[in-house]
């Protein structure tokens, strides 16, 4: 963390995408809420990477997570400032 801001994580290809998948499947499977820091981050790969890898981001959340969605939703009470 450099400043107290997260450092956004830039989806480069679908495998950048599906290891979020997986890592937001495995916190949903042991806490009942996603991170702070987590969704913060998904926000800032969602913002900084290619809106194809962000659309594909968004249809593999609804097939592999779709409890998440709330998180990720436009007017979602959990989106960063």
């Amino acid at each position: 963390m450099k400043g107290g801001r997260l450092m956004p994580y830039r989806w480069k290809n679908k495998i950048d995408v599906d290891e979020t998948i997986v890592v937001i499947k495995n916190v949903l499977d042991k806490e009942s809420e996603l991170p702070n820091w987590l969704v913060n981050t998904i926000y800032g790969s969602i913002r900084d990477s290619d809106p194809a890898m962000t659309r594909f981001f968004y249809n593999e959340v609804k097939k592999h997570a779709p409890s998440s969605l709330k998180y990720f939703e436009e007017g979602s009470t959990r989106a960063p400032i």
